[in-house]
């Protein structure tokens, strides 16, 4: 289904606003740890490896001085312990993005991406950083209920989904499973935390995101439910632009090293709990 844009109501305005100011502020940062956080969309050239990497509560964040997330924590370890040096562009738009891997602007790609099959046809996949899930995101009824209670409830429905997310196989082939059409609506501006603002002001009745920012963004906002599994449990992997086939050589060597550490151990504590 063509998309369709989102109506937005004055509340919700306010609320993407906000997300907006917050994004100005980390582009204008001048470092991001040691490396210099560029001017998006422009490759560094040389040694230095571009990575997009996606704003997000689990991939990328700032908070007053603090810069965190899953993804930025393991890259810069990789980094240190293998002497990279590292830009970071924070990005919002997941299709942008993909553009920016398949012109190979950027090296790298670091976001909420399931190993699905279609993608792994049409990137370069690293080994899996992690594991995940999708879920429905949906606003409870005035009983506390969740409209939808399984899967069979989405047969003619629609459901809205980040544009250019490999989540877009898994609605259609769950579409097949249940014996109707799920429709889907793609949101080419905004990310996944953007869309759970959007079903809880009931801007839209609901999304499938990841699990993992589903429940960290469900602490802010009680009204909305999280319990229908979309997906099984997916393995999460970066991509790597296929001008650095040797980068992704030593990345999957490095990857499957750092996840037999503590150090691995410790983040998956501190951001999956």
């Amino acid at each position: 289904m063509p998309y369709q844009p989102i109506k937005k109501k004055s509340n919700t305005i306010v609320l993407l606003a906000g997300l907006g100011l917050a994004l100005g502020a980390m582009y204008s940062l001048r470092r991001c740890g040691h490396s210099d956080v560029p001017p998006r969309h422009v490759s560094s050239g040389g040694d230095t490896i571009d990575v997009a990497i996606e704003y997000s509560p689990m991939s990328f964040y700032r908070y007053e001085d603090t810069l965190g997330g899953f993804n930025y924590d393991l890259l810069r370890i990789i980094a240190r312990d293998h002497g990279l040096t590292l830009k970071f562009h924070p990005i919002v738009s997941l299709s942008q993005s993909l553009g920016y891997i398949e012109d190979n602007t950027y090296d790298i790609l670091a976001a909420d991406l399931p190993a699905t099959a279609d993608f792994k046809d049409n990137y370069n996949l690293l080994e899996p950083v992690l594991l995940d899930r999708q879920v429905l995101v949906q606003r409870r009824d005035s009983t506390g209920e969740a409209p939808v209670k399984s899967q069979l409830d989405l047969a003619g429905d629609t459901v809205w989904v980040v544009e250019g997310s490999s989540v877009k196989s898994r609605i259609v082939n769950l579409g097949h499973e249940i014996g109707d059409t799920i429709y889907m609506k793609c949101e080419p501006e905004y990310g996944a935390e953007q869309l759970v603002i959007l079903v809880a002001t009931g801007e839209i009745n609901n999304a499938v995101i990841s699990e993992r920012v589903a429940r960290d963004m469900a602490k802010d906002y009680p009204d909305i439910d999280i319990s229908t599994n979309i997906s099984f449990t997916q393995f999460q992997s970066w991509i790597v632009s296929e001008k650095r086939p040797s980068l992704s050589d030593s990345l999957n060597l490095w990857i499957n090293d750092i996840k037999a550490t503590g150090e691995y151990d410790a983040l998956r504590k501190r951001y999956l709990k």
